[in-house]
């Protein structure tokens, strides 16, 4: 079982400054390595407070100089808002600057406000991102790569700098679509996915639609796809923290749902206002939905969504929100003392039992 934090480096006012969401990004990660944790996961959104890592990718080629072990991914780079031989070209470098520890995320994008200020028609996002699946691996793989699609065109071109992982660094298919989802398994990549706030309903029916994906494309999803599963969770005998942390998921729902319905108000056109829904979940339902509470609540939480879901990676959601940052910091280092170790431990005996 591998464990990532995923960083979403979010400003949830003028009191945090870029500098310190940033830097604080940097430390979590560090901080992640140091506690055993296998990779550590970066977003990518644009002009607005939503996220502040506009390039993954440069993230990690920063953090690549300042890690040794950690495997370093991209959660998601958004395909069409890129030009395939800078992306192709990127990735290489970063492979490579990192020693082969990159796990490259890739995705459509659903913020049409992103898409309109890079000029890329969001109806046409799909169709973009599966002419940049049929381009990776051939510009990853082999020495010239062309191509003509109908929105992406590449003639004979050569990356100059190869991927240090061979054939290509492991690709991280995130979608919730089921046709998406089906190519990523029929050609072998990985599937990362997300059950939001939603709880051990919504984790089953994750479950049962990742296996008729795979079925309907001729595969096992336990022998034959690697999935990773996204996740808020916190550990503490403190009410006060936890009760923070949601109210930090919380608002990076609010606000990841008002740029996605087209919905999001601003006095300012950056800063987006965090605005209650009718579908918000109150506290009690995300204690009770999310693996939240002390230490041994956690780890038995999480031991039933990994029975249920069984994925082979689980990605902790740690920058959210204005979340206390030296808090965040103990956490992530209580999670490598005490809640990994017991659910690996937990994992392997009941695989060997069931072996």
């Amino acid at each position: 079982m591998e464990f990532g934090v995923f960083i979403l480096a979010q400003q949830r006012g003028y009191h945090q400054t870029s500098q310190q969401v940033i830097q604080n990004s940097i430390e979590q990660t560090v901080v992640a390595e140091q506690a055993g944790f296998n990779t550590a996961w970066y977003a990518e959104h644009h002009f607005n407070n939503y996220s502040l890592s506009p390039s993954p990718l440069m993230m990690i080629a920063h953090m690549a100089a300042k890690t040794h072990r950690i495997r370093l991914g991209t959660a998601v780079c958004i395909l069409p808002l890129y030009h395939p031989a800078r992306f192709l070209a990127e990735v290489g470098f970063v492979d490579t600057v990192s020693n082969g520890r990159l796990d490259l995320g890739i995705g459509s994008g659903y913020q049409e406000f992103e898409f309109e200020r890079f000029g890329v028609k969001i109806e046409e996002s799909g169709a973009i991102y599966n002419e940049f699946l049929d381009i990776i691996p051939k510009g990853l793989t082999q020495k010239i790569v062309e191509y003509d699609g109908k929105y992406l065109k590449l003639p004979p071109s050569s990356i100059a700098v190869r991927p240090v992982q061979g054939p290509m660094p492991p690709l991280w298919i995130t979608s919730g679509n089921p046709v998406s989802l089906g190519r990523g398994v029929r050609e072998g990549h990985n599937l990362f996915v997300t059950a939001l706030l939603n709880g051990t309903p919504a984790v089953a029916e994750l479950r049962s639609r990742l296996e008729k994906v795979a079925q309907d494309n001729g595969k096992d999803l336990d022998d034959d796809v690697k999935f990773g599963f996204l996740r808020c969770a916190y550990a503490s005998d403190k009410q006060s923290e936890i009760d923070a942390y949601l109210d930090c998921a919380r608002f990076q729902r609010r606000i990841s749902e008002s740029l996605k319905y087209r919905r999001a108000q601003s006095d300012d056109g950056y800063m987006i206002k965090e605005v209650p829904s009718a579908t918000d979940p109150t506290f009690e339902q995300l204690r009770k939905n999310l693996p939240v509470g002390s230490v041994n609540q956690v780890i038995d939480k999480m031991l039933e969504e990994i029975s249920i879901l069984r994925p082979k990676h689980i990605a902790l959601q740690t920058q959210l929100g204005d979340f206390d940052q030296k808090t965040m910091l103990r956490q992530i280092e209580l999670w490598g003392e005490r809640i990994i170790p017991a659910i690996r431990k937990e994992v392997e005996s009941i695989n060997a039992v069931a072996a």
